[in-house]
């Protein structure tokens, strides 16, 4: 009786998690859009580089939807036998969204990265930190993850031929056994997110520990009495990108940390993805939740954080409604 009220439950928990991805999706569809565009323009108050950078995560949010999304999971479970399901184009799909993802975590990184040289090195920051260095290091970043992730493409196999045409996409079973391809599946989950994870945590560790040091010199360069009554210009603007970095930062520790977890329970306790138990399967999907809710955490992000930002996205949300209302008033008159 309770393995049934298991099952039952287990049944309701993956209906429940596809609708609530869905309304998530399609919000998230939208809000990335719209948060390219109004970083694009550079109307937010921030430089060139910070900028770059920020559409560069939205667009590797907006892409990581898209494939591993909307390609890859929703067609799977709304769209079966469509050409989709053929096994060198599910095996593209496979591979570009695994590089979206990877992109998605890694100019994270790349961002975190660039405000640590920011705030903690002023010497770099006029040689690094630049509007120019911005397309260079995102470019070539991409090309490697590129690179990293076409060994994918060579992971599949069909499970049906229908007609001399291959038809879905399976693992083959000497991923789980080749030494090589054992070598490349430890690596996979190492370059992305543990180590990614490691250096966000010591990025930030080391610039809270820059600005705590830099606060107390300039408290006493300032003396107390003028810190207390004055602003510091520099102070506020270091207050604004950090908390912009550690928003966009915290949000990627905490919602990769169950994958983390997933990825250490796998290699010490040797558990089989295929013969996960109940509790297991929960855990795993409940991972692969919050990893989609990375996806959608970073336009919100900016919107708490930035003011500007909120007031160019309230301009572009009522766009519409005001275009409509000037449309009809100009046919009334």
């Amino acid at each position: 009786m309770w393995r049934l009220q298991l099952h039952t439950l287990l049944s309701d928990f993956k209906r429940y998690r596809i609708q609530q991805q869905q309304q998530c999706y399609a919000v998230t569809l939208y809000m990335s859009l719209l948060a390219i565009v109004i970083l694009s323009r550079g109307n937010c108050g921030l430089s060139i580089g910070t900028t770059r950078y920020l559409v560069a995560m939205a667009t590797a949010d907006l892409l990581t939807i898209i494939t591993d999304i909307i390609l890859w999971r929703i067609s799977y479970y709304y769209f079966p036998g469509t050409f989709l399901d053929i096994t060198p184009v599910c095996s593209v799909i496979n591979v570009l969204a695994n590089v979206a993802t990877n992109c998605s975590v890694w100019y994270t990184v790349i961002f975190t990265f660039d405000r640590f040289i920011a705030i903690c090195y002023h010497d770099l920051k006029t040689k690094y930190c630049i509007g120019k260095n911005a397309p260079v290091v995102l470019a070539i970043t991409g090309v490697l993850l590129c690179l990293k992730n076409l060994p994918f493409y060579f992971t599949q196999q069909p499970g049906r031929m229908i007609g001399n045409v291959p038809w879905d996409c399976f693992r083959k079973p000497s991923y789980f056994t080749a030494p090589g391809w054992v070598a490349f599946g430890w690596l996979d989950p190492i370059l992305t997110p543990l180590f990614p994870f490691v250096l966000i945590l010591l990025l930030n560790t080391l610039t809270v520990r820059h600005i705590l040091v830099a606060s107390r010199v300039r408290k006493g360069l300032w003396g107390q009495n003028m810190a207390e009554n004055r602003s510091d210009p520099e102070m506020e603007s270091r207050r604004r990108s950090v908390i912009l970095l550690f928003a966009i930062s915290g949000s990627f520790i905490l919602l990769w940390l169950v994958s983390v977890v997933k990825f250490f329970h796998y290699a010490i306790a040797g558990a089989d993805p295929n013969n996960y138990n109940e509790s297991e399967y929960v855990f795993e999907h409940s991972g692969d939740m919050l990893l989609a809710l990375n996806c959608c955490t970073n336009t919100f992000i900016y919107g708490v954080t930035q003011s500007k930002f909120r007031e160019q996205f309230l301009n572009a949300v009522k766009y519409p409604f005001s275009s409509i209302i000037q449309l009809i008033n100009k046919r009334n008159n």
